[in-house]
């Protein structure tokens, strides 16, 4: 129930019932309109009124459609938009089950209760996160404004022990030099300079906790070894399949046209291509070498890695002592 005053929030009062009422499917006639505003708000109105501040609405900029009724034709987003968002919040590794759910209900506001019957079983459900860190969010507010001020943060870092709980890694707090926070493969990462040493480092956002502003301004990235052009986000995942730390290598490999698609999700798109024999493919790409073993090993039946002579060799024992726990 409104006050005093709501006469001359009717035209607002009446873009939120066609916001949370209406689509192309659900057309609101006059009658369903008024008997909206009683019911949500206790006001009566009349069909002139209805009319005249629709009328309104639209020279405000909303896109009405009044045609077999009435029905709010453009919003924030659309029903595929929030679809996507609310994905990408479930499939994010970064924060609680309890957060996932309330970023969806906030979410939900953007569109109608239609809208939200869809999506309903998601508050049924666990979202499947494994994060048990409760501080995620706050963490990356605090870290978002050192960032802007350009200062320093330290905090304490978190591991999962064989009790399948986070305990604190090491009984000292990180200072770090903050410059960006990633998305990548689900996971929240911190970019950073970690103060003793002058290359990249990136810490996961779930393992952070207890982080505090310090009064020290943040070295510049320029110092910093591999950011002294800025930080590329594209090429610094592209380089860190898994988020190792370190320099990136030259790696040249063989493999079947068939694995572009697969080298393109793992690397992007900057490759460099030439054919072999039949439908053989050599390619020269740039990756962290800890984060490029892991990958080889994973589709190691589909490669052969062919420089430098260190990765072939890491690889070629690597199979080996699992061939030996096989045989």
């Amino acid at each position: 129930m409104f006050g005093t005053g709501t006469k001359k929030m009717l035209n607002m009062l009446i873009l939120d019932i066609l916001k949370e009422y209406s689509d192309s499917e659900h057309r609101l006639l006059q009658q369903d309109i008024i008997d909206l505003l009683k019911t949500n708000y206790g006001m009566d109105c009349e069909r002139r009124a209805v009319k005249n501040n629709i009328v309104s609405l639209r020279e405000m900029g909303y896109k009405i459609v009044s045609e077999k009724g009435y029905y709010l034709k453009e919003r924030e987003f659309t029903d595929a938009e929030l679809r996507l968002l609310i994905d990408g919040v479930f499939t994010s590794q970064a924060i609680t089950d309890k957060e996932a759910h309330q970023l969806v209900s906030k979410l939900e506001k953007f569109s109608n209760k239609f809208f939200k019957a869809h999506v309903s079983h998601i508050h049924m459900t666990s979202s499947g996160k494994n994060s048990e860190n409760q501080n995620v969010m706050d963490s990356i507010a605090t870290i978002d404004t050192a960032i802007s001020k350009g200062k320093k943060i330290s905090f304490s870092y978190l591991q999962y022990g064989i009790d399948l709980k986070l305990h604190t890694k090491r009984n000292i707090r990180y200072v770090v030099s903050p410059y960006q926070m990633i998305n990548n493969k689900g996971k929240y990462y911190l970019i950073g300079n970690y103060e003793e040493y002058d290359d990249v480092s990136h810490y996961r956002l779930d393992c952070i906790t207890d982080v505090e502003i310090l009064k020290e301004n943040r070295k510049p990235m320029k110092s910093i070894k591999g950011l002294e052009k800025g930080f590329d986000i594209t090429k610094y995942i592209s380089e860190h399949v898994y988020m190792y730390s370190g320099d990136s290598e030259r790696i040249r490999l063989r493999t079947n046209e068939n694995m572009i698609g697969t080298l393109i999700d793992g690397f992007g798109k900057d490759l460099r291509i030439e054919l072999g024999e039949e439908s053989d493919i050599i390619v020269s790409l740039s990756c962290n070498p800890n984060a490029f073993f892991f990958w080889a090993m994973q589709y190691g039946q589909n490669i052969e890695v062919m420089a430098p002579e260190s990765m072939r060799e890491r690889v070629k024992m690597a199979a080996l002592d699992i061939y030996k726990k096989y045989k």
